[in-house]
């Protein structure tokens, strides 16, 4: 039922399956899965299919609306992506809004492609109680479970990838390779001992921490704008700004996700 997805011309590559996933709102999923998208397409020249499982707000299609609007009516951002076109030899990435019970088989047309995408990744509804979120979660290659120092989010986050974990990657019944909790919006002023006290949780539970962490910082909020000089962060049709990648932990993620996706 969970066997993995895989391309039988012996030609094709490999598309890997990935989500950002959690059961409570807030920890910074849908952000995290805007920016790592567009990083890993612009940036580091990896072909990208976003699929946006989040019904019904759909918070990425609505965001690749807004970036196109913004960018049609700000002159210059609309010679940033046309420069930034003319490099990277393509355009944005395809986003694709999906009910999560239907969204393998959204997957299923792009990975059938002659050139199929070397990642796709899913933006999944907060819950583990609905069936079709469960069913997606296990045909995933990878999944990252975001987790913040607020108790309640924590404890959500753990409590949902202690049940992937033990559904799944302990009995061997899903596709699933790797589960990974990952700690954001991270106040490197605060003093708290949350971070220890719940990474000694999830080593009792057999769940990995990612060394990577991403800070607590207005710039993961800075989306396009009608008008305006201000720099983008969050976008779906141009990767991070050079200006604020440096501190936000970007690159440092995307290479710990890769190095742990290839072995």
């Amino acid at each position: 039922m969970y066997n993995r997805i895989k391309k039988k011309e012996a030609m094709k590559k490999e598309t890997l399956l990935v989500a950002f996933s959690t059961q409570k709102g807030g920890a910074g999923k849908t952000t995290l899965t805007v920016l790592m998208a567009s990083y890993f397409y612009y940036v580091k020249g990896m072909d990208v299919v976003v699929v946006d499982c989040d019904y019904p707000q759909y918070s990425i299609k609505d965001m690749r609306e807004r970036d196109i609007k913004n960018i049609e009516r700000n002159p210059r951002l609309k010679k940033m992506v046309f420069d930034l076109y003319a490099k990277v030899q393509k355009r944005m990435y395809p986003i694709v809004e999906s009910h999560p019970e239907t969204a393998i088989e959204k997957a299923k047309d792009f990975i059938a492609m002659e050139t199929p995408p070397d990642i796709i990744f899913f933006d999944l509804p907060g819950t583990v109680n609905n069936p079709g979120v469960i069913n997606t979660v296990a045909t995933m290659d990878y999944v990252f479970c975001p987790i913040t120092a607020d108790r309640i989010v924590a404890e959500s986050s753990l409590n949902f990838a202690a049940v992937v974990n033990e559904s799944f990657m302990s009995t061997g019944k899903a596709n699933l390779k790797g589960l990974y909790l990952l700690w954001n919006m991270v106040d490197g002023r605060e003093k708290t001992n949350l971070y220890d006290v719940y990474e000694k949780v999830a080593g009792r539970a057999g769940l990995n921490v990612m060394k990577t962490y991403l800070p607590d910082s207005k710039r993961f909020r800075k989306e396009s704008e009608e008008d305006g000089e201000r720099y983008v962060f969050r976008s779906t049709i141009m990767p991070p700004d050079k200006a604020l990648v440096k501190g936000s932990n970007i690159e440092q993620l995307a290479d710990e996700m890769l190095n742990l996706i290839n072995g």
